[in-house]
């Protein structure tokens, strides 16, 4: 299931390089070490400055921390990358299907495809969403899907970013950094671009716009604000799509329309990218203690005058307990073969499933289910025995709010050393973009990786880094 051992995507098994890095390689030998180490310094210095950092939570107060950058790319042929690229649309087809059902006449929970307690028992579903369609019957109009690579055309999807996907600003200042730094080098190398994504972005919001419109959508970013962990890519987006990065202040609601303040007055908003969760939306709707929320903003909404991105209740479609599911998922709404494996999964919930989970801690990496950027999740074969003891007993204590999964063995690419490359185990982030009048699948994505030797944890909350992933144009 597995696949080969630490599947090197730079290295075949006979030591020979595989076919996307030859071009990279020979390059990279002609390289002075010496020059290769002063880039690496000048790419951490210009991150720096741009100021590229993002929160970190879990101490008394945020922590600010720059997310450390391997100037090695992650390289993809042309071939594999289309392979992903069916994969995830069929996916992202899939889901957007999965949520019109389940706010509509639920034929998916009739048809006992999926238990109506895993929708009915969990906080993410929105029974305000019932009977309401955005434009399109697009729910998701920005995804990112989490992959790891097993073995030479084994990608496995380790979960669903449906509900507020974050690091396409790292993706793209990755990129931006390795042009100032080595502009040579893609000269040599055809790598197919990614720096149209907020053009790309602001069309998909565009087309995704209420119907009926007589003029232009105008489209803004709604942030929580500045103490936000992903504030940067908050101001970055709005910055580079040319829109407004608004605040709950600078919003209220004018004859059932959403506007925002402007130096000409107050402005119609057709399309609100937002970045806060469904539970501080609208206090109104939501929950009322919300101080970054627009009162009545959801009203605005059921009634189709605006659209929001992602629409509220989106959050059921990536947590981790209906992704389990999500190949049934795919079959009950494509009639086809999931193209994209998913990774086995065990539901604590489940009596039998709980079992086998505490009998197997240490060999499994157990996940919470409403959990992200690698919080909360154990990972079996590096915890000690206290460890494995005191997480046995939470899942006791709260079965349901766990899955388990096996520990796969991840992909490596090089990063540089002091020493010269080694090998590290990555995961990939590509972003997708749904419209009523396609899907985009931005070539690349952002490529973490685990900066600790053996490590599998790349989450940059958890000391990861990122790097910049390069997709060959043939």
């Amino acid at each position: 299931m597995t696949g080969p051992i630490n599947f090197d995507e730079m290295w075949g098994s006979d030591g020979i390089p595989r076919d996307p890095y030859h071009d990279f390689l020979n390059w990279f030998e002609q390289e002075d070490p010496k020059r290769l180490q002063q880039k690496q310094k000048e790419s951490e210095e210009l991150f720096r400055l741009t100021g590229i950092t993002f929160n970190v939570y879990g101490r008394e107060e945020a922590e600010e921390r720059l997310i450390p950058f391997d100037i090695i790319p992650r390289i993809v042929s042309a071939s594999e990358w289309r392979k992903v690229v069916r994969g995830i649309e069929q996916r992202v087809r899939a889901i957007n299907a999965f949520l019109h059902d389940l706010y509509h006449r639920q034929e998916i929970l009739r048809a006992k495809r999926i238990p109506e307690s895993i929708i009915s028992n969990n906080s993410a579903f929105l029974p305000q969403m019932i009977g309401i369609s955005p434009p399109g019957n697009i729910y998701t109009q920005i995804v990112g899907v989490d992959l790891v690579r097993t073995g030479h055309e084994e990608f496995y999807v380790l979960e669903d970013n449906a509900r507020t996907p974050s690091g396409v600003s790292y993706m793209l200042e990755n990129r931006e950094t390795m042009l100032q730094m080595f502009p040579e080098l893609f000269s040599q190398i055809r790598v197919q671009p990614v720096q149209t994504y907020p053009t790309d972005l602001l069309r998909s919001l565009s087309d995704c716009a209420p119907s009926g419109l007589l003029h232009e959508p105008t489209v803004a970013v709604l942030t929580p604000g500045i103490y936000n962990s992903a504030y940067f890519e908050h101001s970055f987006l709005a910055d580079k799509m040319g829109v407004e990065l608004v605040e709950m202040q600078d919003l209220r609601i004018i004859d059932g329309r959403v506007a925002m303040r402007t130096i000409a007055g107050y402005k119609t908003i057709d399309v609100l990218y937002r970045r806060i969760d469904d539970d501080f939306l609208d206090p109104l709707n939501f929950r009322s203690d919300s101080q970054i929320g627009v009162a009545g903003l959801f009203d605005v909404y059921r009634a189709g005058r605006i659209t929001i991105a992602n629409a509220p209740g989106t959050g059921i479609a990536d947590d981790k307990a209906i992704y389990s599911y999500i190949p049934e998922i795919i079959r009950f709404y494509t009639g086809e073969r999931p193209l994209l494996k998913n990774v086995p999964t065990w539901r604590c919930v489940e009596k039998e499933a709980l079992a086998y989970v505490l009998d197997h801690l240490s060999e499994l990496v157990v996940k919470e289910v409403h959990g992200s950027g690698g919080y909360g999740m154990l990972i079996g074969p590096a915890a000690t025995k206290k460890e494995l003891a005191t997480f046995a007993k939470k899942l006791k204590s709260r079965p349901a709010n766990f899955i388990a999964q096996p520990t796969l063995a991840l992909s490596t690419v090089p990063i540089l050393t002091r020493t010269g490359l080694s090998s590290r185990h990555v995961d990939l982030r590509p972003f997708v973009l749904v419209s009523p009048k396609g899907i985009t699948v931005t070539p690349g994505g952002l490529t973490r990786v685990a900066l600790k030797k053996k490590s599998l944890v790349v989450n940059s909350s958890q000391g990861g880094g990122t790097k910049d992933t390069w997709v060959l144009e043939n």
